[in-house]
């Protein structure tokens, strides 16, 4: 059955909410917990859609996988019999070729399906490849498989052309149990990376420098067992930050790095906001208009262009003309269509939004056309005068856990309700009403 979110927008969020694990975290390092043949133990795993199709794809190939409850799983992968992963599932998430690192790692052999996810742009795996053709690998694709194998892997120098998490990762995951050193040089820097790094170690790999554009590591012949939680989402965490300000409310925001969230917390300020950190919590409130600003989406600690769509439809409720240029990917705009709907004046000129600042936004119809612009317009209804339905809702289902119930906890008017059901439609209306 399809669902979509019904709002009554108006309500200004007040109240605490606490931050799930970071879904591209955990995508790395649930593809890293087959490399050993002893059990690994995740903790602060987000129950979200990738995270489930994740552990199918690894369940599919023999490893055993077992749920200790909605946040938390035991992984062994000293079952594993096939090195071949192709099912319909997997061709929707990115991150599905971690595990093509992780079983070049481990077997010198991978076979799996190319990736999906959201269409937001082109993501190449030039990089990868490159990477895994570096430390010795032969990797050939045909019929949207992607082929790899090696009669030994060695470690090797490797430059990046671009900074690619992905493709950091995938390497960091391929050649911890090469022979040798291998270095990666303008490596990405996400919190994310640091964290796939740090359990891999926690596995017994030796991996200096992840955090910074140089990254060293040494292999090791084996990794064993591990019991590891996840960093909190700083991606869902910036989202819960703008919704904040964007319906001029209070709320603190816990299980956060601050860190993490600088970028997001020193754009905010500028325009208007207050932001207040704690050891594991930041607190987002505002009171009348906002003003504008420029935003240039960056790799890490840059502005994350994960958080672009958010940042855009609260600037476009804010006073004056701001710009946002998109330098990651070149299809990002596609919620600008969504939120002109709602009343939104914005004029996409190649990679730049120009934004000029309106008084409100009104309900509409409207769609998610992927993850993150799909949190962006259920902001965007929170504020609108009025009702609005989001449909596509599966796109923010990939990475956000229990969305209209964290929001409705903070004061939203918001429900989740299958689509074209005008019984659950009007029982809303009765409720809110």
């Amino acid at each position: 059955m399809e669902y979509q979110y019904i709002i009554k927008g108006g309500e200004p969020l007040h109240g605490e909410v606490t931050i799930s694990g970071a879904k591209n975290a955990a995508l790395g390092i649930l593809a890293a917990a087959i490399m050993t043949d002893d059990t690994v133990t995740i903790d602060n795993l987000p129950d979200v859609r990738d995270i489930n199709v994740m552990l199918s794809a690894i369940e599919s190939i023999g490893a055993t996988v077992k749920r200790l409850g909605p946040h938390s799983v035991q992984i062994n992968g000293s079952t594993i019999t096939d090195l071949t992963i192709d099912y319909d599932s997997i061709r929707k998430i990115r991150a599905s070729y971690y595990l093509l690192g992780a079983l070049l790692g481990k077997y010198k052999k991978a076979t799996v399906a190319l990736p999906g996810g959201c269409d937001i742009g082109s993501r190449p795996i030039d990089q990868h490849i490159k990477g895994f053709r570096a430390l010795g690998a032969t990797v050939n694709i045909e019929y949207g498989m992607i082929d790899t194998y090696s009669d030994q892997l060695t470690g090797n120098h490797i430059y990046l052309d671009m900074v690619s998490v992905g493709a950091t990762i995938n390497i960091m995951l391929a050649s911890c149990m090469a022979e040798g050193r291998t270095v990666i040089e303008n490596a990405a820097k996400e919190p994310h990376i640091v964290d796939v790094a740090n359990f891999l170690n926690s596995m017994g790999a030796d991996i200096k420098g992840a955090g910074t554009d140089k990254i060293r590591i040494n292999g090791v012949s084996t990794l064993h067992g591990s019991e590891y939680a996840i960093i909190p989402d700083q991606i869902e965490a910036g989202t819960f930050m703008i919704a904040a300000a964007a319906t001029r409310g209070n709320v603190l925001i816990n299980n956060v790095i601050p860190k993490h969230l600088e970028a997001i917390s020193v754009k905010l300020i500028e325009i208007g906001a207050t932001v207040e950190e704690f050891d594991d919590a930041v607190r987002v409130c505002a009171t009348g208009r906002l003003g504008h600003t420029q935003i240039k989406t960056l790799p890490y600690p840059g502005f994350p262009t994960d958080m672009q769509p958010q940042i855009a439809t609260l600037l476009a409720l804010s006073e004056g003309t701001s710009t946002v240029t998109e330098s990651i990917f070149e299809n990002r705009f596609r919620y600008v269509d969504e939120l002109a709907r709602m009343g939104a004046n914005i004029k996409v000129e190649g990679n730049v939004a120009i934004i000029e600042g309106v008084a409100g936004f009104t309900g509409a119809a409207i769609s998610a056309p992927d993850l993150r612009a799909g949190a962006a317009l259920v902001v965007a209804a929170m504020v609108a005068d009025g009702y609005t339905t989001v449909d596509s809702i599966e796109y923010i289902e990939r990475g956000y856990e229990n969305f209209e119930t964290k929001m409705a906890g903070l004061g939203a008017r918001m429900a989740k309700i299958p689509v074209d059901n005008e019984k659950e439609l009007q029982k809303f209306k009765l409720k809110i009403g």
